[in-house]
């Protein structure tokens, strides 16, 4: 599938997705968020055994296109609701697919683009980048997950904070609130990026996304009803061909192979 605001690798079963409106900062408009969502549905693929996201000239994105927005007049609104259907269905089959995604954020990371950075499962930054909420600086609201991911990630307090005030946080920064997972030299974000996705396609495919499932189903479920899903998926997945290779390679003390 040909995509006209990103580019999209396949490469050793990881997925590049590389948001490509550079001259706009990847500020995202509707065809982004289009491609954004088609995108998501080939990255959910048997072939595809982890999911990079990263953006073009310098910059991870700015979030939403407020040029777009303006020049729609009286239709502001529904716009905006198209927009942003397109992104929610890409950041939910995102968090649901097996493959694990990376955020590779290089620069500004952006109101939409700070939000789509903290809805993947893994937050590589350049130790040059910088994360900001910005919305209500545009007298707007969050979109695309915020409200679900940060406050989850940094606690209420803070998550108002940085909501509220609009925040530069350095790389640095965001690392010490639980937003990025690692900080990286710029000259190194790149390699590091696909040294863990490689790491992650060697993965069992199937436990990670049955992990990944679990704990954004334990925000809400009891304590007992989490632990019946945990006993009901473990149980599961010890009967799949990961589970079985995955339990003999301990025992036969060598490395599993989960790509078959």
């Amino acid at each position: 599938m040909s995509f006209s605001t990103l580019s999209f690798e396949v490469k050793d079963h990881v997925a590049t997705l590389t948001l490509n409106r550079p001259k706009a900062a990847n500020a995202i408009n509707l065809d982004l968020a289009k491609d954004l969502m088609h995108a998501s549905i080939e990255c959910d693929s048997p072939e595809i055994r982890a999911v990079v996201i990263t953006g073009a000239g310098g910059v991870f994105s700015v979030g939403g296109d407020l040029k777009s927005f303006a020049e729609q007049g009286t239709s502001i609104g529904n716009y905006i609701k198209e927009v942003t259907t397109y992104l929610n269905a890409a950041v939910s089959r995102f968090a649901r697919m097996d493959a694990p995604v990376i955020a590779a954020v290089n620069g500004v990371a952006a109101g939409g683009g700070m939000s789509l950075a903290i809805a993947c499962d893994f937050v590589i930054a350049s130790d040059s980048s910088r994360f900001t909420m910005a919305y209500t600086k545009a007298g707007l609201t969050p979109d695309i997950s915020a409200s679900y991911y940060l406050p989850r990630i940094v606690g209420w307090k803070r998550a108002l904070e940085l909501t509220l005030t609009n925040r530069v946080l350095s790389a640095v920064e965001a690392h010490e609130m639980g937003i990025v997972t690692r900080v990286v030299p710029d000259s190194e974000l790149l390699s590091q990026t696909d040294e863990l996705a490689s790491q992650l396609t060697n993965g069992a495919k199937t436990a990670i996304g049955a992990a990944k499932r679990l704990l954004h189903s334990g925000w809400n479920q009891t304590l007992e009803t989490q632990m019946e899903n945990e006993s009901q998926t473990i149980a599961k997945m010890a009967q799949t061909r990961e589970g079985i290779e995955g339990i003999t390679a301990f025992l036969e003390k060598r490395t599993p192979n989960f790509k078959g």
